[in-house]
């Protein structure tokens, strides 16, 4: 039995998710044609930005088939805090910048069209799979749950990379924005940066130059 409140919150794992995937599908089908090749963050041009945004669909799609035999990571913030502690895929930013351009060829001739398929694909995945369900992902079993809000976190974070690349607007909600910032706020607590982070929201210190708690 699921209790009401559980199912609230789960409900509202999945409605971040699928409001971000909107979001995000409608802003990369207004990408002009001839923008794809443009610089967009750091190595990437707006083809590969856009690619691995799409990654936040592949890896639920691929993931929900991989079951777990055990939880590794027991929350979303655990996922990201135990990234920069890994060897391999979590921890080869050469490797993610390839995956990116690979995953910008694979959208084909027309990227804001296979950018939606995969969309409308990952977010009826997630409605369909169980939530309590463990799935194997790059940095051990987890559940539906708490990987879910981590590609709600990638969509809104590159959506406003998108967004900044191309000069066109993208809008996610007070609901979802505040549910990215939490989870980014607990993975920086989770990695020791609590008190810097408490500092630089109430303006008595700035972060260091190039800080990330992903």
């Amino acid at each position: 039995m699921i209790f009401p409140a559980i199912a609230e919150k789960i409900a509202h794992v999945l409605d971040a998710y699928a409001e971000a995937a909107t979001a995000v599908t409608e802003l990369v089908a207004r990408i002009p044609d001839d923008a794809w090749d443009r610089p967009a963050l750091g190595e990437w041009d707006l083809r590969a930005l856009v690619g691995h945004t799409s990654r936040s669909f592949v890896t639920v799609l691929t993931y929900l088939g991989r079951p777990a035999e055990r939880e590794d990571v027991p929350d979303p913030e655990g996922y990201y805090a135990l990234l920069p502690s890994m060897t391999g895929e979590g921890f080869d930013q050469a490797a993610v910048a390839q995956r990116g351009r690979d995953a910008g060829a694979a959208l084909g001739d027309d990227p804001a069209g296979a950018f939606r398929d995969l969309a409308d694909r990952a977010v009826a995945a997630a409605r369909a799979a169980d939530p309590d369900a463990l799935i194997e992902t790059i940095a051990g079993g987890l559940r539906v749950a708490s990987y879910v809000p981590t590609r709600t976190v990638e969509l809104v974070v590159h959506g406003h990379d998108i967004a900044a690349a191309t000069g066109l607007d993208v809008t996610f909600s007070e609901g979802t924005t505040a549910g990215v910032a939490a989870l980014l706020a607990r993975t920086g607590v989770r990695l020791g940066h609590g008190p810097a982070i408490i500092h630089a929201l109430t303006g008595r210190a700035p972060l260091p130059a190039g800080f990330s708690v992903v």
